[in-house]
């Protein structure tokens, strides 16, 4: 076996316990960074300290010897490193540590170094250490590559060991195509032990959960929802309750038009930890799909984002200057169209119906205001859907 290979991994719990670092460069800096972080009482022994350095001093997560390595500097020390730029003096603090019995890791040559510390990746409670013997480049880009798959739910990372409080996350999926989910809402997901989930979700990252996480659909579609909300919420409640790590997987973002807050309040209320992840609306994601910037200079400065349903203030509606967004509003829209003309909009408006956005269905049509409900009706056009009023929507690149 080489001597490589016969190293021993091993994390340490260095809270409260002196470490001493030689050297005050940024190699110097790049091994006390993460000690101060970790609790580390730690010391600086050198003559001058780089910006980083003089950061953790003056925060008081270092104390400092402004002077030259000397015999006695590493007494107390459980773990010492030595990164002077000076293979002398890093000989010199390799033996004193090694004559107290003090692990000491060397900067300068790893092959003389009696400890390494690995690149290291942190996702959450997961902490995986890299180590590539005397190449830590080669480290690095190990680490890099496991710490991503780690972050987007590409490794394994759900716990085995039920958690000692419950908890729920509310996490927004957008617009539906797996690839717009964020890293945090990709990496819940993969830890999930129940997962509640949405019509319009990603649902094709269901397929890459464990067979025993527990998936419950209570997707709706419109006029028809099997589930009612206050149940939705009991059931958030009452698995985060019985100790289970509980994904809300919602389309769009939770808390634009997606009942997130009525969610969350409930989780909160029965003293639920809840955690929310934004996700990408489909009031923005959507027509974007279709080429519709919802603000343009030139043509809009602000949008309105507006469930397309009865009840709303019309003639403040027809009378923005900027972009009318409209989610669930293609069952609507004869009715919308006709409303905000009645109110003052100019019939001529620019419009646009964009369906499946990022979907495999994704169909794009447009029409003047005046139009765009007939013309949406000659193409069968059906939810989800997102309808675009204002100048903007002349934007749009239409087809399939």
């Amino acid at each position: 076996m080489s001597h490589e290979a016969a190293r021993y991994p091993l994390l340490l719990d260095v809270t409260g316990r002196r470490v001493v670092v030689v050297g005050g460069g940024p190699v110097a800096a790049r091994r006390a960074r993460p000690l101060a972080a970790a609790g580390a009482d730690l010391h600086v022994v050198a003559p001058f300290v780089s910006e980083p350095l003089a950061e953790l001093i003056a925060d008081g997560r270092a104390s400092w010897s402004p002077r030259d390595y000397t015999d006695g500097d590493l007494g107390g020390a459980w773990l010492v490193h030595t990164a002077t730029g000076d293979p002398d003096v890093d000989d010199a603090v390799a033996a004193a540590a090694d004559a107290q019995r003090t692990w000491c890791v060397r900067a300068d040559d790893a092959a003389r170094s009696a400890a390494w510390t690995p690149a290291v990746a942190r996702v959450g409670d997961v902490i995986v250490a890299v180590s590539a013997g005397a190449d830590p480049r080669r480290a690095a880009r190990l680490r890099t590559a496991v710490q991503t798959a780690v972050e987007t739910g590409g490794l394994p990372t759900r716990p085995q060991r039920a958690p000692l409080r419950g908890s729920v996350a509310l996490v927004g999926g957008g617009p539906g195509d797996p690839g717009l989910i964020t890293t945090r809402g990709r990496q819940l997901l993969a830890e999930a032990d129940v997962v509640v989930v949405d019509r319009l979700a990603p649902r094709a990252l269901l397929d890459e959960l464990d067979d025993d996480v527990q998936v419950i659909d209570v997707g709706k579609t419109p006029g028809h929802h099997p589930i009612p909300q206050d149940q939705i919420n009991r059931l958030l409640v009452e698995h985060a309750q019985a100790g289970r790590r509980v994904v809300r997987l919602k389309g769009g973002d939770p808390f634009v038009l997606g009942r997130g807050g009525e969610e969350a309040a409930a989780c909160r209320a029965a003293g639920v930890a809840v955690t929310v992840v934004p996700g990408v609306t489909s009031a923005v994601a959507v027509p974007a799909a279709a080429g519709i910037p919802v603000t343009h200079r030139g043509l809009s400065k602000q949008f309105t984002v507006v469930s397309g349903h009865e009840g709303l203030d019309w003639s403040n509606l027809a009378g923005t200057e900027g972009t009318l967004v409209f989610l669930m509003g293609v069952s609507l829209l004869a009715d919308t169209t006709s409303q905000l003309i009645a109110h003052g909009m100019d019939p001529d408006t620019p419009a646009a119906v964009v369906e499946d956005g990022f979907g495999p269905g994704q169909r794009v049509t447009t029409a003047p205001l005046s139009g765009i409900a007939r013309a949406a009706a000659e193409v069968g056009a059906k939810p989800p859907a997102v309808v675009v009023v204002g100048d903007v929507a002349a934007l749009a690149v239409t087809g399939g």
